[in-house]
């Protein structure tokens, strides 16, 4: 009975280091961990003994006669991935170790004490405390600028997808280490600067993550009706600074240009029963505007052709089991290929628009020319594309003559993200990340080495893979950090450093009180957590909750 890996993993390779017979691929050491799209565990090797079910932060492992009948297909996927000598990594299967190597891990001297800051309260954040926070005499302070942790795993992940936010329970142990401190709330650059943070700190670790969106730079993109992905997904998920509504929900039509998951999340979420919404923790506001939705229909649109899709194959695989939802690509002669996506889509979306059905269309090898309209968007020009393939392997989306205008009131981006400057912090503006050497930050790009200073996560190497990838990235840039404590470049100050003042900033017990208010809100309409979205809101409930004491 071989277990399988299924749609929510998170890839943080937890399951891997877990296999006593190294059946689980790829692995952190192999040249494909980072653009993997999930890990997936080997049907012959696997010896049916469940340490992976147990190291799973997500409950993404289950044995195969216990999958849903829409799971069933990862089945084929973890075994197509470990069929053939190669395995899908480049490595013959004998000359893989028996037990997948285990990274090493930095160690300071005995009777270090170690002052930390992480600014951030994501999964890049908490992976680089936990690590810190497995070395005697380490402290760390984590800082956010909103009232609440945990990054897009909150504020992200779509909630429809509660499995995926389960590793919401490994932060949980994070935070509760002996040694590691919430500064929710304070921001860097408003409330206190970096220079105060080493002033208060041995090193600083920044974890801000790639806030801002893409531009897709073509005429009309700033008009009334044009918007984010990233901003309907923060509004559906309660983020404080998106409370109201960024796209028009009485348009009977969405275009979206992009098909990466976050484009499939949007379309997914705004077109799903509002009643199956009501189970999860998207926020109250969002439910109440999506029971008025007059959407029908969500067209993404992408220059390039389905080989080539964004999406991930276990995203992709949801959407096409969603009973309420159609998949349907209307250009059935791009899905002849032979690879993973083609094959999927094939099988599984359908050729025609039902009317009576909500639908997703995905229109492939057509490029945004223009967003059409006087002072509203009524539609987007499009030019069509054919695929030509470079020297070096690349396929590239050529523009053609003939174009069109796709007829709508909204259109949303999602063509990828980029990272945010941070006063105080060198930043690379043509790379849109903090300039770094294995997360060592640089004074400015190909500079010096900037003192004690230090980054993780997608503001350390660009908005690339998931929510686990950030595990392995983050144990790099804190081996680096050890390194330079053991080898005198970061000299502890061995006492503790003059306090930071950042104002009316919420700590570790007020969150946990802000989260089981929220838990037991939610508990009493049968919903996982019902979200406090408006920060005075919040510090009311923690107020409150303190004076029941």
């Amino acid at each position: 009975m071989p277990h399988v890996v299924t749609q929510p993993c998170c890839g943080d390779a937890s399951c891997v280091f877990a296999c006593p017979v190294n059946c689980i691929h790829p692995t952190p050491d192999e040249p494909d961990f980072a653009t993997a799209e999930m890990v997936y565990i080997d049907p012959v090797s696997c010896v049916d003994c469940g340490a992976c079910v147990r190291a799973c932060p997500v409950g993404a492992i289950k044995p195969h006669t216990k999958l849903d009948d829409d799971e069933l297909v990862f089945m084929e996927l973890n075994a197509l991935f470990h069929a053939g000598s190669d395995a899908g990594n480049g490595l013959e299967s004998a000359t893989r170790p028996a037990q997948a190597p285990v990274p090493p891990v930095v160690r300071v001297p005995e009777g270090t004490s170690l002052d930390v800051a992480i600014v951030g309260a994501g999964p890049a954040a908490l992976y680089a405390a936990d690590e810190l926070l497995k070395q005697r005499g380490v402290r760390v302070t984590v800082l956010d600028r909103l009232p609440t942790p945990h990054g897009l795993v909150r504020a992200g992940v779509a909630p429809d997808h509660q499995h995926t936010k389960d590793i919401g329970r490994l932060f949980a142990q994070i935070e509760s280490q002996p040694g590691f401190a919430y500064r929710l709330g304070v921001e860097v650059g408003r409330d206190v600067t970096h220079d105060q943070l080493l002033t208060s700190h041995d090193a600083v670790v920044y974890a801000t993550g790639a806030p801002a969106d893409r531009q897709l730079g073509v005429p009309g993109e700033g008009l009334p009706g044009t918007a984010t992905a990233t901003e309907v997904v923060a509004w559906y998920n309660g983020h404080p600074d998106h409370v109201q509504a960024p796209l028009d929900l009485q348009a009977e039509r969405v275009v979206v240009v992009g098909n990466g998951n976050v484009a499939l999340d949007v379309a997914r979420v705004i077109l799903s029963e509002p009643d199956e919404l009501a189970r999860t923790d998207i926020a109250d506001h969002a439910l109440a505007a999506l029971r008025q939705s007059a959407v029908r229909e969500v067209v993404l649109v992408a220059r390039r052709g389905p080989a080539q899709a964004a999406f991930t194959v276990p995203e992709m695989v949801g959407l096409l089991h969603h009973r309420d939802i159609d998949v349907v690509v209307e250009q059935r002669e791009l899905l002849g290929g032979d690879d993973q996506k083609s094959a999927l889509l094939r099988d599984g979306s359908v050729p025609v628009v039902d009317p009576a059905r909500r639908r997703v269309v995905l229109r492939f090898l057509a490029a945004p020319e223009a967003v059409i309209g006087d002072d509203v968007v009524e539609g987007l020009q499009v030019v069509h594309t054919s695929l030509e393939t470079r020297a070096d392997g690349a396929v590239v989306a050529v523009p053609m003559q003939e174009r069109e205008v796709i007829a709508t009131s909204c259109v949303l981006r999602s063509v990828g993200y980029r990272s945010t400057p941070v006063p105080g912090v060198p930043f690379d503006p043509a790379l849109h990340r903090i300039p770094n050497i294995d997360g060592r930050v640089l004074a400015e790009p190909g500079g010096e080495l900037l003192p004690r200073t230090y980054v993780v996560g997608w503001a350390k190497r660009g908005p690339t893979g998931f929510i686990g990838t950030n595990k392995s990235c983050s144990l790099e840039t804190v081996n680096a950090l050890l390194t330079d404590v053991a080898t005198g470049r970061v000299v502890p100050a061995g006492r503790p450093r003059p306090v930071l003042h950042d104002g009316a900033a919420l700590d570790r017990a007020d969150w946990l009180l802000l989260d089981a208010h929220e838990r037991r809100a939610g508990r009493e309409q049968g919903r996982p957590r019902r979200k406090v979205v408006d920060r005075l809101a919040m510090a009311d409930v923690v107020r409150t909750a303190k004076a029941a004491r």
